[in-house]
């Protein structure tokens, strides 16, 4: 039994499992709802992108990426910036 559990673990451990990628991007210029409006739906506007929150007190953009899916921080920072909105970090 010990070596059925050990085993599941080990499969569980090297399998490569497609998992939902979260990015946090800060931003500047942000300071109303339509500004959190702007931002949504550029970002949705992407296949991969499967939710957008926008904290305006923070300053921060929470992309969640459907499972197995992603973008490069590049074109992250493209969007937020011809959106009007340009980053500061992002973060993985």
């Amino acid at each position: 039994m010990k070596v059925k559990i050990l085993t599941a673990l080990f499969v569980l451990m090297i399998s490569p499992i497609a998992m939902a990628v979260q990015v946090k991007a800060h931003v500047t210029g942000m300071v109303c709802g339509f500004c959190a409006q702007g931002i949504t739906k550029t970002l949705k506007a992407k296949s991969e992108v499967s939710a957008v929150d926008v904290d305006l007190d923070t300053k921060v953009v929470t992309i969640d990426f459907k499972e197995g899916k992603n973008l490069p921080d590049k074109e992250i920072a493209d969007l937020l910036k011809n959106a009007g909105y340009p980053s500061q970090k992002i973060e993985r």
